[in-house]
């Protein structure tokens, strides 16, 4: 039976609940850094790019280049696949690739009003990849389209976060108030960014399993 939505799903979606992120781990491909790891990437990224960077901005420069390599990674498995491709379980019985290139694309467009970077560009991309499991639906957005909004929206995301130093990813997101924020300061932008690396790479995970 097709998987609805990934293993704790709900937790991605920051709609007055507690986010569930786990700000002690950073998915960079297929490397899990944990933070006393972190420290030695971040000392490493200090010694080779810039000797006079914060501490804060080093270790957001390891949380980025976790995103940067995990979106990359996606891309290029993405890119591999023809029309055809995409439209084939992963597995007997599993999701297709469309889908999951589809939600994705959906849940990184959902980022861009959650970390105050601008509107959804694809919120029509919920119904076919979100609400609704694998092969539901007869019709759904096209490979070409998926493509097109999946090159969209993260182009629109890099470019938001360069616009964010590292003290406005320690702010608050939009869908948590101020008050609540006031007693759960983790509940940040930094956390969505974590939470949505890690879901990332857990689709990465599910698109190794297909049969080359």
């Amino acid at each position: 039976m097709p998987l609805a939505r990934c293993a704790g799903h709900e937790r991605f979606w920051e709609i007055g609940k507690e986010n569930g992120m786990n700000v002690d781990v950073v998915v960079n491909l297929d490397a899990v850094l944990t933070v006393g790891l972190a420290a030695e990437v971040a000392r490493s990224i200090k010694t080779q790019k810039d000797a006079t960077m914060t501490n804060d901005e080093l270790y957001l420069a390891v949380v980025l280049d976790g995103w940067r390599g995990n979106v990359e990674r996606a891309d290029k498995m993405f890119r591999d696949l023809s029309d055809q491709d995409v439209l084939k379980e992963i597995a007997p019985g599993k999701n297709r690739p469309i889908y999951l290139w589809g939600h994705l694309t959906a849940i990184h467009d959902a980022m861009l009003p959650l970390l105050g970077i601008g509107r959804r560009l694809h919120p029509e991309f919920d119904f076919a990849f979100i609400s609704n499991p694998d092969k539901i639906l007869s019709d759904i957005p096209s490979p070409e389209l998926v493509r097109h909004a999946w090159r969209e929206v993260n182009e629109r995301l890099f470019k938001g976060f360069t616009s964010l130093s590292a003290a406005d990813w320690l702010k608050k997101h939009s869908a948590v108030s101020e008050e609540a924020f006031a007693k759960e300061p983790l509940r940040n932008r930094l956390a969505v960014l974590l939470t949505r690396t890690n879901h990332l790479a857990y689709h990465l995970g599910q698109m190794a399993l297909r049969s080359k």
